[in-house]
């Protein structure tokens, strides 16, 4: 055998395990790249898209939104904050709902007159997000008073959302609470903070 094909043949060689090692390389990228989106989207994020109008203006139908699962850790759901959440009328647990908070643990929700009314005030909500004034004729004036632990939720396009004053199990309890929305990143054209 001549030095040369001896030589060709080690060339060859070389370059199967560097070929062999770089795919090795690009798995184990992509496998830890997986492990770290599956733990941020279990542990820390959560990623949902609004596929309807409810929540127009603040989130526009097929809007995708980031949540963070880490915001009530130390604190508290608090009135105003836009949170997904587990949809109480549904006991599978799978289908998720963008909505605002407005009424919290203990409070008393009265909507009369296309407005809501807390804990017995005189004066309406201040509720800038609304897309629209609210119409309130068909269901006349509502009245809700919400248990320890739970939360009353609306959407901000109050004419047009299938909210707390229309499902069966009206409260969201805490432990249901996914997470508080942070920021609208789909579609581009659109991405800010959601307040």
């Amino acid at each position: 055998m001549s030095k040369n094909s001896d030589n060709n043949s080690n060339t060859v060689e070389k370059e199967a395990a560097n070929w062999k090692s770089e795919l090795i390389s690009w798995v184990q990228v992509i496998v830890a790249a997986a492990l770290i989106a599956l733990f941020l989207n279990s542990c820390i994020i959560a990623n949902s898209q609004v596929p309807t109008s409810s929540m127009e203006n603040t989130i526009m139908a097929r809007d995708r939104v980031i949540g963070s699962r880490l915001s009530y850790t130390f604190s508290q759901p608090e009135r105003g904050d836009v949170v997904i959440f587990h949809y109480p009328d549904d006991p599978t647990g799978k289908t998720y709902y963008v909505k605002r908070i407005i009424g919290l643990p203990g409070d008393v929700v009265d909507i009369r007159d296309g407005g809501v009314y807390l804990n017995g005030a005189d004066t309406p909500l201040d509720e800038p997000y609304l897309k629209e004034p609210m119409e309130t004729g068909f269901f006349g004036s509502l009245h809700y008073e919400v248990p320890e632990d739970s939360y009353f939720m609306m959407g901000d396009n109050r004419n047009d959302s299938w909210d707390a004053r229309f499902w069966d199990n009206t409260w969201v309890k805490k432990d249901k609470i996914i997470a508080k929305v942070l920021f609208r990143y789909f579609p581009f054209n659109k991405m800010g903070a959601i307040q």
